[in-house]
């Protein structure tokens, strides 16, 4: 079923202003469950986030067919700073049976057989002495062993990302130059789909959802956001260009260059500044949310319970904030769904209900499921802080739209009325209702056919 997605993202981010506001929170039919059942089962978690993935064994599935794939370009977007950590485990999975892939970088080297290319070989010489370049040239006259322990240290975030990290600041020089080289790479390709080194992308469903697109036109396709008046394709959730759009910017750009320098200068955000000029070059952004997505696989909220728009019946497109152990986990699952022949689809709804709810359990150490409603909201009637885990556990188990609660470290209680599988956090302690889970996955049901956002 084709439908228009109502024009209702909004964001996290201070800096970030809504496009359009987010409807109050849906609830979920209040009566989920019985308060009367156990509040804590004992039970174990395995930490889906490890650092480092497993190898994929040699029997590897052989590719199955994916009917169009001959006619994008993957472009894949990362820098020295992570390419040798987070790339390699792309080139055994999401980009094995990829024909036509470019990983553009800061840094030109060979990861598992497959050359990076530099992104920054064909822009103007005078951008070299811009600050923003001093990890680009030290890379350059001293390859890794240049690198120092800052450039791979996380800094905090602020609102404008991690503007202490050199390669942070680098990363936003990339974008208008990586639209070069892909146009140069290969000029005939129907579909240009980028994506970064943490973007998980399900090809199945992506190439299903470009059949409802003509690439003789201009189309500029992804997950909608906005600094100032800017609108925008967010990078981490990728993002896709059709060959008659990459076309109007590339030849835009490519007649502007030295203008376009100083407005990347001047910004912070680099997918911000390519959506701005595909503004001056006349495309505007097709939103594309909820297929592209900001989160983890471990952070949707695929009940919809915290959505004006339930993802449940929507095919994801990608996840972004994957680590190589994700990537590998996420795929597995994907060839095991894919290997019976009658599913040419995978929605948030099949996610959760085969992949995420397995891994739910009502009690989990170190853990985060990030459930938001504590003190700081106003309906909020539960136990004050400090609070036990059984207070807030029994506080949920009372509430009929509760779904799942955590304990801080400072034990500060709070509750959410969504299921989210979480990530690893020392200190905190999470849980789940686990019939009021199976409830509201019996509610949302099986979707008779994927949901499309076309326009």
């Amino acid at each position: 079923m084709m439908v228009t997605l109502p024009a209702r993202y909004g964001r996290w981010v201070p800096i970030l202003i809504p496009l359009a506001l987010i409807t109050l929170f849906l609830h979920l039919n209040a009566g989920f469950g019985d308060t009367a059942q156990v509040i804590l089962e004992p039970a174990s978690f395995q930490n889906a986030n490890e650092i480092e993935a497993p190898p994929i064994e040699e029997s590897s599935p052989s590719c199955r067919q994916l009917p169009g794939i001959e006619d994008i370009l993957v472009v894949v977007k990362t820098g020295i700073t992570e390419a040798q950590h987070k790339v390699p485990v792309h080139i055994r999975t999401t980009l094995r049976c990829i024909p036509n892939k470019l990983v553009v970088s800061d840094f030109e080297e060979d990861i598992e057989g497959l050359r990076t290319v530099d992104v920054f070989r064909n822009v103007s010489q005078a951008l070299y002495s811009n600050n923003d370049f001093a990890l680009y040239n030290r890379a350059r006259r001293g390859g890794r062993a240049a690198l120092t322990n800052q450039d791979h240290t996380k800094v905090t975030n602020s609102a404008a990302g991690m503007m202490d990290n050199p390669g942070w600041k680098l990363d936003k020089w990339k974008f208008l130059p990586m639209i070069q080289e892909a146009r140069a790479y290969r000029p005939d390709a129907k579909w240009y789909v980028f994506l970064e080194a943490d973007t998980y992308p399900i090809w199945p469903n992506l190439l299903a959802w470009l059949d409802n697109f003509n690439s003789n036109r201009k189309w500029y396709l992804g997950n909608q956001m906005m600094i100032g008046e800017n609108t925008f394709a967010h990078g981490g959730s990728g993002f896709v260009i059709s060959n008659a759009a990459m076309h109007a910017v590339a030849d835009f750009h490519a007649a502007r260059r030295d203008e376009w320098d100083e407005i990347t200068d001047r910004e912070w955000a680099g997918d911000c500044v390519l959506g701005m000029a595909f503004a001056k070059a006349g495309i505007g952004l097709t939103w594309s949310w909820p297929h592209f997505t900001t989160e983890s696989v471990w952070e949707q909220d695929a009940l919809g319970k915290g959505l004006s728009t339930p993802q449940w019946c929507y095919p994801s497109l990608t996840f972004h904030h994957m680590t190589p152990a994700d990537v590998n986990q996420m795929w597995q699952f994907e060839q095991d769904w894919f290997s019976n022949e009658n599913r040419t689809v995978l929605t948030y709804g099949d996610i959760f209900r085969h992949f995420i709810r397995p891994m739910l359990t009502s009690h989990a150490d170190n853990w985060d499921n990030n459930a938001p409603d504590g003190d700081n909201n106003e309906f909020y009637l539960g136990p004050s802080t400090p609070a036990s885990t059984y207070e807030c556990a029994e506080y949920c188990a009372r509430s009929s739209d509760c779904i799942q609660y955590r304990i801080d470290e400072r034990g500060r209680c709070s509750t959410s009325g969504w299921a989210l599988r979480g990530l690893p956090k020392p200190g905190v302690v999470s849980g789940t209702m686990l019939w009021r889970v199976d409830a509201a996955i019996k509610q949302r049901g099986k979707c008779r056919q994927p949901m499309w956002v076309t326009k």
